[in-house]
């Protein structure tokens, strides 16, 4: 509870003001000012103070002070102090109405905008409703930031790396690990379609192959004889041809076999060299043997042989292998542009001179055994390891044809996609590849990364914010009903013609806001409208004000730790009638049974007495305190106000005043008691007889009425009070202005005036 204001220094009106103990705030306390002499700057300190909002201080800053504004206010555990532009401590329990809560949460003027409706947002939810939107609006501020992160990682990622894809688009692509193999496969197949006449026209591998040197057959051949010619013939034989040297058998092979055809015609053989018979010569009989069909036979065998080995291992078929390696080549060529085609080098240069070496030496042994048909003879290891080199290199040729059937497979899948092939669809693969490949570049994975990792925690920040919007619309939706309640209760006490209903919350770009309608006549009226009714035009000044006093009542009652609450109000009779200022006035008694403290501040002395009389039969007269802001000079000054002296009505002082004159005769008061006379029977009148003695009627009137009613027999009064009063009214008309000029002049007798001060007194006691 606030106990004092110690020190105000250099605000508003305020010069350097120390009030005394004698205006010490209590449980209620009311301070009365005229206008413009410090009221409101009081209840903005004490706004201040509360809102530990030292904006309120600095713009009341007093003009023309060199020195800052200095403020220290006492209270029952705590002193707060107001220094260099801040508070040391505040006190948030205190609750301020006035102006400022007005213009703040209800109307500026006839005007309710969104910067009103937000602010009685935040006062009908409260802090609970506060720390929940606040909650909410970190969230949403977090959105914010995400979106704008957002924006600039995508921007990060420009059309001209992810082609016609959104930046969405482009991060979700999926990692291919054989992404060049990929490309490079549908850059084939796009070559293919391209050329798809072209392919299907082409030829598939021609196979190659080195011929086969059979080493098995050519030894079996030179180790052929004749076992069945004799020995003995056989040795005589070939010891007679070694005569001749080189190619003897074959020439007396030769000539044996023409000795038929020289003895043709004769009786006998004859030698087909010198004619002479042979039936007697011993080597002829060997020499038929020797060279008997058997022997032609194997001497042809080795003929063919050679002949054969000669043919397959011609340089024409040498040529057709150089040149089948070079097709192949040409194809592969060809077919590379296709498909992925790894063949292994053929040296043609070297399997030529492999081959020879191989082929060579053999074909010289096999003329040799066709000349020696008889000597059996074999290869060399010279020459079976040159087969054996040359049959590597078969084996090379051999897989290198087994290569070009498997691609002849792949080929064959070549022409069937190439005639059926759709360049447009292939073309957009090998877009998205492409795509794909440069959104995996390192430096783009990283760029992706991070859009991802923000939209991501955008995501958890929506989940977060659809938490927090839930949660403050259930709380809403709870206590905007219960606000309405409240507010509609409190506009029933104030005596106003108007309700409210459908109070909700709304979202809108500028911020959450109350929303409200007013029901005037059980017709809707709309807080605000472009025509037609509305706020502005249907709730009068004091409509208006009593709304915002039911708005202030309605955040008390339903606001936290009402107990210990203090409450400032500040002129709250502004634009009301008598019943609305009555009725205020019992509000305001009965919140003060409820929270620690209650000051109004007001410029109405009749409203401050009114309340502090009424107050009395609730609230123990130590519990109250009354003090006044006056002028001092070029400032103004706090002091103790004599509130029950104010509260006297000028009847009640007249009255006094002429019960004292009863007592003791003061002669410097005579004719303030002789000029009393008249408003005492007046006011006596008014209230006795409020129906024949309206506000302005004249006594000389009055008594002049009771005398027409007497004689018809409506009686207002009895013929000897109509005399009294008569003989009363003569007398205090003496006093007056309006019935006598020389008023000021006229003579009074103090045994007279006794008198009619005894007899006035008397028939104002009237029943």
């Amino acid at each position: 509870m606030i106990d004092r204001i110690q020190l105000v220094r250099n605000i508003g009106q305020f010069d350097n003001i120390s009030p005394s103990q004698q205006t010490n705030f209590s449980k209620l306390s009311v301070v009365y000012a005229e206008n413009g002499r410090g009221k409101t700057t009081l209840a903005n300190i004490l706004r201040s103070l509360g809102t530990n909002n030292p904006k309120l201080i600095e713009e009341r800053h007093r003009l023309g002070a060199s020195h800052p504004p200095h403020i220290v206010i006492q209270s029952n555990s705590a002193t707060f102090t107001y220094q260099n532009g801040v508070w040391q401590n505040h006190l948030p329990e205190i609750a301020v109405f006035d102006d400022n809560f007005v213009a703040q949460n209800v109307c500026s003027g006839i005007e309710v905008d969104s910067g009103h409706r937000q602010n009685l947002h935040k006062l009908i939810i409260g802090a609970q409703g506060i720390a929940l939107n606040n909650t909410l609006q970190i969230e949403v501020q977090k959105i914010e930031e995400h979106n704008r992160k957002i924006k600039e990682k995508e921007a990060a990622i420009p059309a001209a790396i992810r082609g016609t894809l959104t930046v969405d688009e482009f991060c979700a692509l999926q990692k291919k690990d054989d992404i060049d193999s990929s490309i490079e496969e549908t850059q084939k197949n796009i070559e293919a379609a391209k050329a798809s006449d072209t392919i299907k026209q082409a030829q598939i591998f021609q196979t190659v192959a080195l011929p086969e040197i059979d080493v098995n057959s050519i030894e079996s051949v030179l180790q052929q004889d004749l076992p069945s010619l004799q020995k003995e013939a056989a040795t005589m034989v070939q010891r007679h041809l070694s005569k001749f040297g080189k190619d003897a058998e074959s020439w007396v092979g030769d000539g044996v076999a023409k000795i038929e055809l020289a003895s043709s015609g004769e009786q006998d053989n004859i030698c087909p060299f010198c004619a002479q018979e042979l039936k007697n010569s011993p080597l002829i009989i060997h020499y038929q043997g020797y060279f008997s069909q058997s022997y032609s036979d194997l001497k042809q065998s080795i003929i063919m042989l050679e002949k054969a080995l000669a043919n397959g291992h011609s340089a024409d078929v040498q040529t057709a292998f150089e040149r089948s390696i070079q097709t192949v080549k040409q194809s592969a060529s060809f077919w590379q542009k296709f498909m992925d085609i790894s063949l292994e080098e053929i040296d043609t240069i070297e399997v030529a001179r492999s081959w020879k070496a191989a082929r060579e030496p053999i074909l010289d042994i096999l003329r040799k055994k066709a000349a020696a048909p008889l000597e059996k003879m074999a290869l060399t290891p010279e020459m079976l390891a040159a087969v054996d080199a040359y049959n590597n290199y078969r084996e090379k040729v051999s897989k290198f044809s087994e290569k070009l059937n498997a691609y002849n497979l792949q080929i064959s899948t070549v022409k069937e996609k190439a005639a059926s092939a759709n360049l447009s669809t292939l073309n957009s693969d090998m877009a998205n590849l492409k795509l794909i490949k440069t959104r995996f570049l390192p430096e783009n994975v990283k760029l992706c990364n991070e859009y991802i990792q923000e939209k991501n925690a955008k995501e958890t920040t929506e989940k977060n914010r659809s938490s927090a919007k839930l949660a403050l619309d259930t709380y809403q939706t709870s206590i905007f009903s219960t606000y309405e309640s409240a507010i509609n209760k409190y506009l029933e006490k104030f005596l106003a013609g108007f309700r409210l209903y459908g109070m909700t919350s709304q979202n809108t770009r500028a911020g959450t806001s109350c929303t409200y309608k007013v029901l005037i006549n059980t017709v809707s009226v709309p807080i605000s409208a472009d025509s037609g009714h509305s706020f502005k035009n249907t709730l009068s000044a004091g409509d208006r004000n009593t709304l915002a006093l039911a708005f202030f009542f309605a955040s008390l009652e339903k606001g936290p730790s009402l107990a210990q609450k203090i409450v400032v109000i500040d002129d709250p009779i502004t634009s009301l009638d008598d019943h609305r200022i009555s009725r205020t006035i019992e509000q305001i008694i009965d919140l003060s049974q409820k929270v620690k403290q209650v000051i109004v501040l007001s410029h109405s002395k009749q409203f401050l007495c009114q309340l502090w009389s009424d107050a009395e039969r609730v609230i123990k007269s130590t519990l109250r305190t009354s003090m006044q802001i006056i002028r001092s000079g070029a400032s103004s000054i706090i002091e103790s106000w004599d509130v029950n002296q104010d509260c006297i009505t000028e009847h009640d002082k007249r009255h006094a005043l002429i019960a004292s004159y009863l007592d003791r005769s003061d002669p410097n008061k005579q004719r303030d008691v002789a000029r009393a006379l008249r408003p005492t029977l007046e006011a006596f009148l008014r209230v006795a007889y409020p129906a024949f003695f309206p506000p302005s009627t004249l006594l000389g009137a009055f008594i002049q009425q009771c005398t027409q009613s007497l004689a018809k027999g409506n009686v207002v009064l009895a013929q000897a009070d109509i005399e009294e009063l008569e003989q009363l009214t003569n007398y205090a008309n003496k006093f007056h202005h309006d019935s006598n000029p020389a008023y000021v002049t006229e003579i009074i007798n103090d045994q007279t005036l006794l008198d009619y001060c005894q007899r006035t007194l008397r028939f104002a006691r009237r029943a």
